[in-house]
């Protein structure tokens, strides 16, 4: 073959072999990308208009969507703040018309509460697990061990206003994921939040207290780290951190942001139908400090 046309063809096909090249190289790395998240983004949805009785709190949010300049994408994740939520659907009560049980009175001279609040705590309880002065511990009737049954007045308007949980955080969640559903052809998954104290430490964090469309935990169980040794009890709590990640933007005082979301997260936080928080749950055989305290 003459030289020159060896050189010619040469030229035609080295561009061809290099391409395949790094086309072979990108597709590893998004091979990787899917079980390795390198990196994701999260945004607060700014000017996030206040939320009163009746309101489409999904309606709002993919409003707001567009008032940031962002499109809403199968895959998103939600996290909503449990207060929004609950002014939506009514759960905002005056103690001016409650009327304190016996217990409540009884309770309120132990812990120094309004014997008023101490029966809105009671209402929403299934049972007292420690009062004395300042703290009411409950779990209530959702399954949430907390102080006060969750309800508390900041950022409520008006004096003598609480607000309460939502009845069923999930079927808030779900509701709300599927009508962006309706209203954007999107698959996205929805996390309720709301800000709690944690055993043994000081400061609140935030967690889920809702959740649909995002399964609840990353299972490394029956896997390997890097040294062979299998992974017994890892078990994730995805929606927890992703809830806790929220409250850096989210805030609890003046922001005025009380949606946030996360794109990007993939495997991390993989979408499923429908996810419920009682998966959360433990049983009291299995809770390691009840009988530490």
């Amino acid at each position: 073959m003459n030289i020159d046309l060896e050189i010619i063809l040469m030229l035609m096909f080295l561009p061809m072999c290099v391409g395949k090249r790094f086309n072979d190289v990108g597709e590893q790395r998004r091979r990787r990308g899917r079980e390795y998240l390198k990196s994701f983004n999260v945004y607060a949805l700014e000017g996030f208009p206040l939320v009163k009785t009746g309101d489409d709190v999904a309606g709002k949010i993919v409003d707001a969507y567009r008032e940031n300049g962002l499109r809403v994408e199968d895959g998103d994740i939600i996290v909503v703040a449990q207060k929004i939520v609950s002014k939506a659907e009514d759960r905002v009560v005056t103690l001016n018309g409650i009327v304190p049980s016996q217990e409540a009175r009884k309770l309120a001279g132990l812990t120094g509460k309004s014997p008023r609040f101490v029966e809105l705590v009671l209402r929403e309880t299934k049972r007292v697990l420690k009062a004395s002065r300042d703290i009411l511990l409950v779990e209530d009737k959702r399954g949430l061990v907390c102080i006060s049954a969750g309800i508390d007045k900041s950022n409520v308007e008006g004096r003598g206003r609480y607000v309460l949980l939502p009845e069923d955080p999930d079927v808030s969640a779900d509701r709300c994921r599927l009508r962006i559903r309706e209203l954007t052809r999107k698959n996205v998954g929805v996390i309720v939040s709301d800000t709690y104290s944690r055993p043994f430490r000081r400061g609140q964090v935030n967690f889920a207290i809702g959740v649909s469309g995002v399964r609840i935990f990353k299972d490394y169980r029956g896997k390997k780290d890097l040294f062979g040794h299998v992974l017994k009890v890892k078990n994730v709590a995805v929606v927890d951190e992703i809830a806790a990640a929220a409250e850096l933007l989210m805030g609890q005082g003046t922001e005025k942001s009380p949606v946030i979301v996360f794109k990007g997260l993939g495997s991390e936080a993989s979408m499923c139908e429908k996810r419920g928080l009682q998966e959360l749950f433990i049983s009291d055989q299995e809770d390691l400090f009840k009988n530490a305290l």
